[in-house]
């Protein structure tokens, strides 16, 4: 059942689960633990459509790299799926091995954990049951970089796709424009007694369940926890602790340009970095996706001068000296994209303004930062794939100077992949939620999304998530089970 909490009071608790946030994990969340036969509140803050107003509960500052917090996240239902690209790849065992080289611990669970559910987790995202994750191209020698291996969804668009499924399926009830605003906890108890929710007019109500659930995101569901002062007194979240820290991002950076030899064809190429490169120089992972550009389009009067111009630079070499019209690069060159693993880092995080929303939730500030260790990543990843490229005499690479030289400022891009704000480890000294996503210190409050992510690989978070979010499902449904019998 789906209805606007701005116009229909209608809760009907006390419910089995209240699942914060209808993106792709709450959505998945709620469908599997409804189909189960349990009593479910899935509560979406915006609308079925994107507004203004929702959206606007989204503004977060930022004192660190620029990461557009704001624009990046999608508030209505459906989530950040409305505009998710669909490319798909699963983590690898490797992921889960070994601890970063940051002085903070991996993965507290086995690759094992989750691979069971990548299966349903494929069939989610409407992927071919069955199907290879496929590479496009070959590697490059040497043994450092693989060719990327990846699937690409429709992309599913969850709102579009589960609608009937929210509407019909038995004990679920989805409410739109119900935002939380309060998690009440119950010193005593050891537990979330209710969530507070309202509606845009300040109308509030307070919802009881058995289990709590966050999944709306990484930044939000952090945001939730830090501002709830229940949780505060109770010292479940304090200011020094780990809620809201170790965020982390897929940098997107400005490598570098390449130019191929003739007979090289101009398809995209897409490599990987292979276990052995991460393990020879400590670095993180990554994809780098070389993709030639088309011929430089001119129209209009200035049309001949630019034509005269760009084959002038191009013929003798000096197209980075030239300013004209508009930037382009020669016919032929070809740009270098990245999609690199961030090191988990305790300062690269989100705290909370004295500033509150219209709600009277306290407002975010990003501070996104990166390590030294993420800088050493960028350097051999270029380094090594240039390398590589002249010695499988496939062309040159020129990389930008601030990719080897450290010392110059990083020109970089967020790939609004957020990940690590909760994350999961073994214990509340390293991390925020257990290694069954619940949070440390509650005995009823689980967190799903990319926030868990304990490291975040060079996969794009939504496929894993999902393999996530069923686990937790089975593990709810479980526990439920074994304390009702």
């Amino acid at each position: 059942m789906i209805k606007d909490y701005q116009t229909q009071k209608a809760l009907r608790g006390p419910y089995d689960f209240c699942i914060l946030g209808a993106g792709p994990a709450g959505i998945t969340l709620a469908l599997r633990l409804a189909r189960a036969g349990w009593r479910v509140l899935l509560a979406e803050g915006g609308g079925r459509e994107y507004s203004e107003r929702s959206q606007g509960f989204y503004h977060c500052t930022s004192s660190g790299l620029e990461m557009y917090a704001g624009e990046t996240r999608l508030r209505f239902l459906g989530g950040t799926s409305n505009h998710w690209a669909g490319r798909c790849r699963p983590f690898d065992p490797s992921d889960f091995a070994a601890s970063p080289p940051v002085g903070l611990p991996g993965w507290p669970i086995g690759y094992g954990e989750i691979a069971r559910y990548l299966p349903e987790a494929m069939a989610i995202v409407d992927l071919p049951q069955g199907a290879d994750f496929k590479a496009m191209n070959a590697g490059l020698g040497g043994g450092d970089f693989d060719a990327d291996r990846f699937l690409l969804s429709p992309p599913t668009r969850f709102a579009q796709k589960y609608a009937q499924a929210l509407e019909d399926t038995p004990g679920l009830d989805l409410f739109l424009n119900c935002n939380c605003v309060d998690l009440e906890f119950d010193k005593a108890a050891g537990s979330v007694a209710a969530v507070v929710v309202s509606d845009y007019d300040l109308h509030r109500e307070r919802v009881q369940a058995r289990h709590f659930i966050l999944a709306m995101g990484a930044l939000e569901n952090a945001r939730q926890l830090l501002n709830s002062q229940s949780l505060r007194e109770a010292g479940v979240v304090t200011v020094d602790g780990m809620v809201g820290r170790c965020f982390m991002d897929h940098m997107n950076v400005e490598m570098g340009t390449f130019i191929l030899k003739s007979g090289q064809g101009t398809d995209t190429r897409q490599y990987y970095t292979t276990d052995a490169f991460v393990a020879e120089y400590q670095a993180g992972k990554g994809n780098v996706s070389a993709s030639v550009l088309a011929d430089v389009q001119t129209y209009g009067r200035t049309a001949e001068v630019k034509h005269f111009l760009e084959n002038l630079a191009c013929d003798t070499g000096v197209a980075s000296k030239i300013k004209f019209v508009a930037d382009f690069s020669c016919p032929g060159d070809g740009v270098l994209g990245t999609m690199i693993e961030q090191f988990p880092n305790l300062q690269s995080r989100l705290t909370l303004h004295q500033d509150k929303d219209a709600l009277g939730v306290a407002r975010a500030n990003m501070h996104w930062a990166l390590s030294d260790a993420d800088r050493h990543t960028i350097k051999c990843i270029g380094s090594e794939l240039a390398k590589q490229f002249a010695e499988a005499d496939m062309g040159f690479v020129k990389l930008n100077e601030f990719v080897y030289d450290t010392t110059q400022p990083l020109k970089i891009q967020p790939h609004a992949h957020h990940m690590g704000t909760t994350r999961m480890a073994e214990t509340p000294a390293h991390g925020v939620v257990d290694s069954d996503c619940k949070v440390f210190g509650t005995g009823n409050l689980h967190v799903a999304g990319s926030g868990i992510f304990a490291t975040g690989g060079a996969a794009n978070p939504t496929m894993p998530l999902l393999q996530f979010a069923l686990r937790l499902a089975d593990h709810l449904n479980q526990q439920m089970k074994a304390t009702t019998a």
